[in-house]
């Protein structure tokens, strides 16, 4: 008799019982009741037309063809799983790469990331800047850090920490300009984001304001450039507090009004989800997770002081 695809699930449980010699403990290893492991290896035997266990008052032998069949099985078996695992296995295990945003790679990562190599000298880090989604199929990464709505096909996406938006521009700009407070950005050059999170129509919409504003003048793609252009003097920009409170905890740029809106996009960890179960992955994990959530403990202060939980898109 020849081996049939509805031969695999009941050859695997007769692998688990006459590896363990029971029935309840075969059924406990595969996560199903012992019911249907019981009903597995009788429709096995059916299919084989023999028997392969004695079913004695409190154990089971395996009968003269389960004798048979038991060693091919164990063989055939074990040889999958161990090829499974070489496939799932980290081809890099000392050295981890990660695809980062360049803003958030740029302002916010790049200068913790030597407290994480302090703490794992054994591994080393290789960060690539990109906007774009990375290829694991076709790029050598294990992880990417992306600021989105956290939906990537056939990715697992995993919640690393949200964003709050608001105005911001040099202090000379500001004092040259006139502008004490948002009712004031009538005399501002605003600068834009061309991501749809960092629309000013609708930030001005969701604190209130319906005071019809000249509408951007200077639009840039990508929230870095954006900061730089504020920095520079170039008019009042609208930037995301991840980005922006280096600049602001050294009074490079100052924070306009009292209102800051949290975007509904966020801060993810993205990768196959196997990729998460590698050591290295995990111990990024669980650094960043902390060192995010010390961030946003400390920064607090220089963050507007009344939040507007609508989301920015």
């Amino acid at each position: 008799m020849n081996l049939r695809s509805h031969h695999l699930v009941g050859l695997y449980c007769f692998y688990w019982v006459a590896r363990l010699g029971s029935f309840k403990e075969a059924a406990e290893q595969m996560n199903i009741t012992a019911a249907a492991m019981s009903q597995q290896i009788r429709q096995l035997e059916d299919r084989l037309a023999v028997s392969l266990f004695h079913r004695l008052h409190r154990s089971i032998e395996l009968t003269h063809e389960g004798r048979l069949l038991q060693p091919a099985a164990q063989q055939a078996f074990e040889l999958l799983n161990r090829a499974i695992d070489q496939v799932g296995a980290d081809p890099e295990p000392n050295s981890l790469a990660i695809s980062v945003l360049p803003s958030f790679g740029q302002t916010w990562l790049v200068s913790r990331l030597g407290l994480f190599n302090q703490q794992h000298r054994d591994l080393s880090v290789y960060l690539m800047a990109s906007d774009n989604l990375a290829d694991f199929n076709q790029e050598r990464l294990d992880l990417c850090i992306r600021f989105g709505l956290g939906q990537y096909d056939g990715l697992e996406s995993k919640l690393l920490m949200p964003d709050h938006l608001y105005p911001v521009a040099h202090p000379d700009y500001l004092k040259s300009h006139g502008i004490r407070g948002l009712e004031d950005l009538h005399k501002a050059t605003l600068i834009e984001d061309q991501r749809p999170d960092m629309n000013w129509k609708r930030w001005l919409a969701n604190v209130g304001i319906t005071a019809k504003l000249p509408a951007p003048a200077i639009r840039y793609a990508g929230a870095q450039v954006v900061l730089e252009g504020a920095l520079s003097g170039q008019g009042v920009a609208l930037v995301r507090h991840s980005l922006a409170y280096k600049a602001l905890s050294q009074g490079l740029i100052s924070s306009i009004g009292d209102y800051e809106v949290q975007s509904n996009y966020r801060y993810y960890l993205v990768a196959p989800e196997s990729y998460f179960k590698r050591q290295k992955v995990q111990l990024f994990e669980r650094w960043i997770s902390e060192a995010a959530t010390q961030f946003y403990s400390q920064s607090q202060q220089l963050m507007p002081r009344h939040r507007i939980r609508l989301s920015a898109d």
